[in-house]
């Protein structure tokens, strides 16, 4: 199936995952923290984060881009984050 397809599956809340990347010190990413988590709260979206400056891979794919946000394992923005089309993006 295409990936295109997949991604316009509609899915539960809870069968999403938004995943915050980003590292220590970074004022861009407290500042994304604070959207992803209002926004996933109020969804009822699991969302985890992850510290490039912990894990080799995610520092060579990202280290350019902090904060990145994927959804599902699919980046959906980087540097600055938008509330409104997070939710949008989540199906809200």
């Amino acid at each position: 199936m295409s990936p295109l397809l997949r991604r316009n599956k509609k899915k539960e809340p809870g069968q999403r995952l938004v995943t915050l990347i980003g590292k220590p010190g970074c004022h861009l990413c407290d500042d994304a923290r604070v959207v992803v988590e209002e926004v996933c709260g109020e969804l009822g979206v699991p969302w985890e984060e992850k510290d490039i400056s912990v894990d080799e891979e995610l520092y060579r794919e990202y280290w350019e881009q902090v904060p990145v946000v994927l959804v599902d394992g699919e980046q959906h923005t980087f540097w600055k984050v938008d509330g409104t089309r997070l939710r949008r993006e989540l199906g809200a």
